[in-house]
């Protein structure tokens, strides 16, 4: 067997272990040491686990995975999904699906804080869904609104999916918060564009609200303006050069737990709970990160890379035909991956391939560029039938509420990030225009 047929064979050992449900961090470890044996030796593994986890995870930026993570679960136990919700619902609930358009706007807003995806997905949900179905909303819209609505956390800065990616492919995580900012408005626009069109060609699927005056609507942003400081303070300070991205975090960090405290939602057992599930949460994503860089280093060594740029730098693909082959097996991986492991699997071989591609951009930009893209449909799979994960979580706070009413319930949203992605694709300056504007 060639190092190249060794490389697929454990890519397929790997996705065989994590079909049968261990863990995706002891399923890389494992193939990867075993690669790596076969390759290099005993020897060489030894000395690999010798030095390797203790210089990557000393390394200055991952310190912001727990801070951000810790930020997250405070913003959670706050109780602040509600708030948003019903000021969100101030402004655009008297429209014809204004409670759909409500619950988008407020995962979008609880995304710029909490940076998890099903976090987002399940705060909301069980905030929005109940007053859905009470104004008889139908259950389709509902569903897929949350469902698709719960994406923007991880779209979103900050996010910890882009965290790694960052970490990974050693980009600016600065950079790539303010990459992704452009890219998550687009997610959130084209969500409400969606539910106006559905609504309009489905008149009775999502009814008007009760109208508000002026007045409630600016009263109602009472409630919210301490969450649009932390949001300005964190990522503001961040863009204008105050905070490295970990400053920000720990500045994050205190001022949720502020705002928790002061919410009464923050005791001293919740705190404790807080930092026990950070701490959890931590582990677990640096035990997959250790177990993704040996996979990559067997990978790597069995230069299944490169044999991937000269595949492909000899064929008369264009390089933007190899790049959407490339994310529609995001979709494909979607059906039973999350998306920390998506990326942490595509990553080895996809980006050496992108990089030694010709798109016109610099490396960084380039670099910048494809970790957007592949964040964005990763989005999309969590969202995307036959598994989509947001949506099981939307199902589970109804149990009435069919499954295959709840996916023909993201179409229309399926539709607007196929769009989206066209768009991000076809013109890269959308995603760096903001990156150079703030260089």
């Amino acid at each position: 067997m060639s190092d190249i047929q060794l490389a697929f064979a454990m890519m397929a050992l790997l996705l065989v272990l994590m079909g049968f449900r261990i863990p995706i961090a002891l399923s890389m470890l494992g193939c990867g040491a075993f690669g790596y044996t076969l390759l290099a030796g005993w020897p060489a593994l030894l000395q690999y686990l010798g030095t390797t986890p203790v210089s990557k995870f000393s390394t200055y930026d991952l310190s912001v995975v727990p801070l951000f993570l810790l930020m997250g679960e405070l913003a959670t136990r706050a109780g602040i999904t509600a708030e948003l919700f019903r000021t969100c619902n101030k402004w655009v609930g008297h429209m014809k699906g204004g409670l759909a358009m409500a619950a988008v706007a407020g995962c979008a807003a609880f995304g710029a804080i909490c940076g998890s995806s099903l976090a987002t997905a399940s705060t909301m949900g069980k905030v929005a869904l109940p007053e859905m179905k009470r104004l008889n909303y139908a259950g389709g819209l509902s569903a897929g609104s949350l469902a698709a609505g719960g994406t923007l956390g991880i779209l979103i800065p900050p996010s910890m999916v882009l965290i790694i990616f960052a970490v990974l492919t050693e980009q600016n995580i600065a950079k790539m918060f303010i990459a992704a900012f452009i890219p998550g408005f687009m997610a959130a626009f084209g969500y409400l564009l969606a539910i106006a069109i559905y609504v309009r060609l489905f008149p009775d699927s999502g009814p008007r609200g009760e109208k508000t005056s002026w007045r409630e609507k600016i009263r109602s942003m009472r409630d919210v303006w301490h969450i649009s400081l932390i949001f300005l303070i964190v990522l503001g300070g961040i863009y204008l050069g105050f905070f490295t991205p970990t400053e920000a975090a720990a500045v994050g960090v205190f001022l949720t737990a502020v705002l928790a405290y002061t919410h009464g939602k923050m005791g001293l057992a919740q705190f404790r709970d807080s930092l026990i599930k950070t701490a959890v949460s931590s582990a677990m994503i640096f035990f997959i990160v250790l177990g993704a860089d040996l996979f990559s280093v067997f990978i790597a060594l069995s230069h299944l890379p490169a044999a991937g740029v000269e595949l492909i730098q000899n064929s008369s693909l264009s390089p933007y035909v190899i790049l959407i082959l490339m994310l529609l097996t995001y979709l494909v991986l979607g059906c039973f991956l999350d998306s920390l492991a998506m990326i942490l699997l595509t990553i080895p071989i996809y980006y050496p391939i992108v990089m030694a591609m010709d798109f016109g951009l610099s490396p960084q930009d380039a670099g910048i560029w494809f970790g957007i893209l592949a964040l964005v449909v990763v989005e999309v799979g969590l969202i995307t039938p036959p598994v989509g994960m947001n949506v099981f979580i939307i199902k589970s706070f109804d149990r009435t509420l069919p499954l295959s009413t709840c996916f023909k319930g993201v179409i229309p949203f399926l539709i607007s990030d196929v769009v989206r992605v066209g768009l991000l694709v076809a013109f890269p300056p959308i995603t760096l225009a903001l990156v150079h504007l703030l260089a």
